[in-house]
């Protein structure tokens, strides 16, 4: 291992277990050993079930609603 990675371990182990999680899937994969799916919150699978019901009513950004993100993020 080299000296550039171990500090960059030894930099992870000061963050949160799930930022830790996070950062190691990344490896992970970059490495070609994908660690499969991420685990999903609660929090999370509720966002994406409203997602799916504004979706299955037809609830969709405008175009205008679109740009607009576009421009605050500079995009």
């Amino acid at each position: 291992m080299t000296k550039l990675f171990d500090e960059a371990v030894e930099a992870v182990r000061t963050l949160p277990p799930d930022t830790q999680d996070d950062i190691a899937r990344i490896v992970l994969q970059l490495a070609g050993n994908d660690a499969g799916p991420v685990p999903l919150s609660p929090e999370e699978r509720e966002a994406i079930a409203r997602s799916r019901a504004a979706a299955a009513r037809g609830e969709f950004a405008t175009e205008e609603q679109v740009r607009a993100t576009w421009a605050k993020y500079g995009l």
